[in-house]
């Protein structure tokens, strides 16, 4: 019985932090993590939980017209894997994205300790960046330079709060 209420617990977090996203109320999605989790995903790497909060508060506030749907996969005590799509204007090209995403959670003491986002990066680069995407997005360069520049941004973010 106590194996059920922490599987529901955990997919009542993720759904809040979903519920919030989609709000674009970036400060229950920070207090949703671990201040030492770790968060990865294809553009954003190795971020401790405050940084991963201050992520999703830059997007939130840079991406005006952000729709967002999810749905929770399979949950146990300690694990979630969600499905989350955005779709949004990417504010450097003005393109059109809509972005499938395979999230993975692992949660301790009623937060997040760990959070990776999987996407096709190459899909990805396409939509955002249009014909250089379509060209260079499949690259390793490619993926550096918008990591080295995604992580700039946010370096930026965070001084300039």
């Amino acid at each position: 019985m106590k194996n059920l209420k922490i599987m529901i617990e955990n997919s009542q977090l993720i759904t809040h932090f979903y519920d919030a996203f989609k709000a674009k109320d970036y400060k229950t999605m920070q207090e949703s993590y671990l201040s030492d989790a770790i968060f990865n995903d294809e553009v954003f790497t190795n971020l401790n939980g405050v940084e991963a909060g201050q992520m999703w508060e830059m997007l939130i506030k840079n991406g005006k017209d952000l729709e967002l749907k999810f749905e929770i996969i399979s949950s146990d005590e300690n694990y979630v894997n969600a499905r989350w799509i955005a779709k949004y204007t990417f504010s450097k090209t003005g393109r059109l994205v809509i972005n499938d995403i395979q999230a993975f959670f692992k949660l301790e003491d009623g937060k997040i300790s760990q959070h990776t986002d999987s996407f096709d990066f190459y899909k990805w680069a396409r939509q955002a960046f249009g014909l250089t995407g379509l060209l260079l997005g499949w690259t390793t360069y490619f993926k550096a330079k918008v990591q080295k520049t995604a992580m700039g941004s946010l370096e930026k973010f965070i001084k300039g709060k």
